[in-house]
């Protein structure tokens, strides 16, 4: 295996006639959690989206451990060892806690036990015969995160999982993520809040217009804070 799990080379994609993706080009280490970072609108989601295969058009190349997948239906890419929690979470509003954790299959061996999720997440286990939708925002997140860590995927996608939580759900989010990495797990994430992305990422990609335009080591992110700045509009 090389030292790149995940290589993404000359990533096109279209909605309908909207090309939105105009060549993304990164990679991801074994290991490291990379964020993805940008305005609204710039391709993040998309190109999450992309490497899952969840876009209709795409052109280019989307490497994971060295199996092109750009020309794979999203399944495929699943059972390769690449999981989604999507920002709407997908949380079935007629199964409990339990059975929605339960609901993906186990693709690979490697993946956390239910007991294992509930450490990570105590209100799962105390919700866990809750209806999925009559969870809070963060629990719901947790739910959706918890999901996918039982399945043995190997690189995860986190598309905005701190949007809309309260500042008390966002640290407990970042310890989980803190803590799956020292597991030897993956994360690819979808941000908004380049603060709470420090707190956890290896490197920051900018991505605007649909190309990344940048790439930042989380350590050199200080010296960096102007460019960042203007990069986000904030």
């Amino acid at each position: 295996m090389s030292d790149t799990m995940l290589e993404v080379r000359g990533l096109n994609a279209w909605y309908g006639e909207s090309h939105i993706l105009h060549g993304v080009d990164f990679d991801v280490k074994p290991g490291e959690v990379v964020t993805l970072l940008g305005r609204n609108g710039a391709g993040k989601t998309t190109t999450m989206k992309s490497i899952m295969g969840l876009v209709g058009n795409r052109t280019g190349s989307v490497k994971f451990n060295g199996t092109e997948t750009i020309g794979l239906r999203s399944d495929r890419i699943a059972h390769l060892g690449i999981a989604i929690c999507p920002e709407e979470r997908g949380i079935f509003a007629s199964l409990n806690v339990t059975e929605n954790l339960m609901l993906p299959p186990v693709i690979a061996p490697g993946g956390l036990s239910v007991a294992e999720i509930h450490e990570l997440f105590p209100n799962l286990k105390e919700r866990a015969t809750s209806q999925g939708t009559k969870l809070s925002g963060g629990e719901q997140q947790m739910l959706a995160i918890g999901r996918i860590l039982r399945t043995g995927a190997k690189l995860l996608l986190l598309d905005e999982p701190t949007e809309g939580l309260a500042p008390v759900i966002v640290q407990q989010i970042g310890r989980t993520i803190r803590a799956i990495k020292e597991r030897g797990f993956t994360v690819l994430l979808v941000e908004q809040n380049f603060r709470f992305a420090a707190t956890v990422a290896d490197r920051h990609y900018v991505v605007d217009h649909g190309v990344v335009i940048d790439m930042i080591p989380n350590a050199e992110l200080e010296q960096n804070m102007d460019k960042l700045h203007d990069y986000l509009g904030v």
